[in-house]
């Protein structure tokens, strides 16, 4: 489905919020029912505008993980992956004034005031009442979803709802913080009635509007956020039990979740429909630039990779723990300069005149190992079909010891860092035409997919005492065809897992390499409060060398409520450390 970004309504008419309560309002800027929403079709574009807020980034390039178009970014704040552009917030020295904190807080509100506006108006529409109900009901899941994404972030915030007028009260909008129950609650009654009124399932033209599937799902996660382990369940178990209903399975594939052409895709439960090319079919996200390497198309930044010690935790193909000294002798004791020695090439005027001593052992110890790691990231000697000199080209992933290679010379081009680039939602080639701007990915973005779905089923059976229920939904994650992982308790010692604990140290881990590179973890850790755990560290490049040291304290799970904010509305109060 095409999303588009210029709205001829200028829907920002009551959305281009500055804060949550200042609004520019000229009268060119002002659209009233009697010139807008007067046909089916100006309620469709109208309610695309709501959808299209998912896609909001800055105007700058810098990468920011607030922005919800960005979403992607956030897993660097987590032990999952490495991005410098965050440091504030991962070395503890961010404050309430820090920009990340307000941009999330204006952006999600921005989409809550457009998604209002789009709620004012529907109903005098004109339409019939089964498409009004429908479109309602989009809305209120979206707007649920903005909501949601504040409380993940925030606690309790300020309620507004439809009957704001933004237009005449926008200066008077200086509510107290709701509480989390409060927020909570809001948010469900959103998604009780796009539960009601959301199609199973929409056209070919409409794909990436919201289902029944989508409101269900989401809804579960909610309750799962709170700790209702039987009402998530009830909802997630819905899902897997009339799969077929709801239109969602897993996809045999991983790695082509994460390419074009996943419209269809019964996995994809809720995602950002992004779309590439020429002119204004060009509506995406920025994940070849800020997933992709220099030997990306549009050449990018790669301002995420993977986390080189999260890469060592993707077992061996059989279940069993990855192990260097496996490989080459006594690396795991070796000190980083010894490290990159072994795994470095011998190369002349930027070109390998040897591989390594331990060339086929490196490639073996990555080749051995869960698919889902070369699935996701680059791995050394390995190779991506890049693109160069306006071309597609096979760009291999070679370490020197000094130099960068270059994707002149057919490498993946780097300087003297060496990072697991990653690979998930990172153009092959210009694929086929599909991309023409690295802004603009014409991938699909998950944000909930059929085997989260089965995941966070696991863990609600895991929190209720039941550890064989929570072992089989993870097993069947594991047994997707491409991954083809041995399930849990199958037999080998190494795959044991009895107890509820050990039940959950699995699923934390099996969460974290099937959902990598897609924006949940940070908020995985900070609803298991094991964040402070681990991502109190010193982040590493892949021989071991120092990349960053980063930070995580008990005012962390909880951004703060940003200061200017609060000397805009007093009635504000501060979390807890900040």
């Amino acid at each position: 489905m095409k999303l588009p970004v210029q709205l001829t309504i200028a829907l920002a008419c009551m959305a281009s919020l500055a804060s949550c309560y200042e609004l520019n309002l000229n009268p060119h800027e002002e659209v009233s029912q009697q010139v807008f929403w007067q046909s089916e079709a100006q309620v469709k574009q109208g309610v695309m505008g709501v959808y299209d807020c998912m896609k909001r980034t800055g105007e700058s390039d810098t990468p920011n993980a607030a922005y919800f178009g960005n979403y992607f970014l956030l897993d660097a704040l987590s032990d999952i992956a490495i991005a410098k552009p965050f440091a504030a917030l991962e070395n503890g020295t961010s404050t309430d004034r820090t920009e990340a904190y307000l941009e999330k807080w204006k952006g999600m509100y921005d989409g809550i005031a457009i998604a209002n506006h789009a709620l004012q108006n529907i109903p005098g529409a004109g339409i019939d009442e089964a498409n009004r109900n429908t479109y309602l009901a989009e809305v209120r899941f979206l707007r649920g979803l903005f909501y949601f994404h504040l409380l993940d972030f925030y606690g309790g915030v300020p309620i507004y709802d439809e009957s704001w007028n933004l237009a005449e009260i926008y200066d008077k909008m200086l509510e107290p913080r709701s509480s989390e129950e409060q927020v909570r609650a809001f948010i469900l009654a959103d998604l009780d009635y796009a539960v009601r009124y959301l199609p199973y399932s929409w056209s070919a033209a409409d794909y990436g509007r919201v289902t029944k599937a989508a409101a269900v799902a989401l809804r579960g996660k909610v309750y799962l956020y709170a700790g209702e382990w039987e009402k998530a369940k009830a909802d997630f178990q819905d899902l897997v039990d009339h799969n077929s209903t709801y239109g969602c399975a897993l996809n045999p594939d991983y790695a082509g979740m994460f390419k074009p052409g996943t419209d269809a895709n019964p996995e994809m439960i809720l995602f950002i429909s992004n779309s590439g090319g020429a002119g204004d079919s060009n509506d995406g996200m920025k994940m070849a630039f800020y997933h992709g390497n220099r030997s990306t198309y549009g050449s990018g930044w790669a301002s995420s990779s993977l986390d080189p010690d999260f890469a060592d935790t993707y077992e061996m193909k059989n279940g069993k723990p990855f192990n260097w000294n496996d490989y080459i002798p006594g690396y795991n004791e070796m000190k980083p300069a010894q490290k990159l020695k072994a795994l470095s090439c011998q190369q002349k005027n930027g070109v390998v005149t040897a591989y390594p001593k331990y060339h086929r052992q490196i490639m073996k110890a990555y080749s051995d190992r869960d698919p889902r790691l070369n699935q996701t990231c680059i791995t050394p000697y390995d190779s991506i079909l890049g693109w160069n000199a306006n071309k597609a080209r096979m760009m291999e992933y070679v370490i020197f010891e000094s130099a960068g290679p270059k994707a002149t010379n057919g490498y993946v081009e780097q300087a003297v860092s060496r990072w697991y680039y990653f690979r998930k939602f990172v153009p092959e080639g210009d694929w086929d035409g599909a991309i023409t701007d690295r802004n603009h990915t014409p991938v699909n973005f998950p944000l909930i997919r059929y085997a989260d779905v089965l995941l966070m089923l696991a863990e609600c059976y895991n929190e209720l005492g039941d550890t064989g229920e929570a072992v089989k939904y993870i097993n069947m994650v594991r047994a997707r065809p491409s991954t083809n992982m041995p399930g849990l308790n199958s037999g080998p010692a190494w795959l044991e897992a009895r107890s509820k604990e050990q039940v959950k140290e699995r699923l934390m881990h099996e969460r974290g390499v099937e959902l990598a590179g897609e924006g949940i973890r940070y908020s995985d850790i900070r609803r298991w409060h094991v964040a402070e755990k681990l991502c109190n560290r010193t982040k590493k490049e892949i021989h071991g060398n120092k990349r960053q040291d980063t930070k995580f304290t008990q005012r962390d799970y909880l951004w703060p409520i940003p200061g200017t904010e609060i000397e805009m509305n007093n009635k504000l109060t501060q979390n807890t450390g900040w």
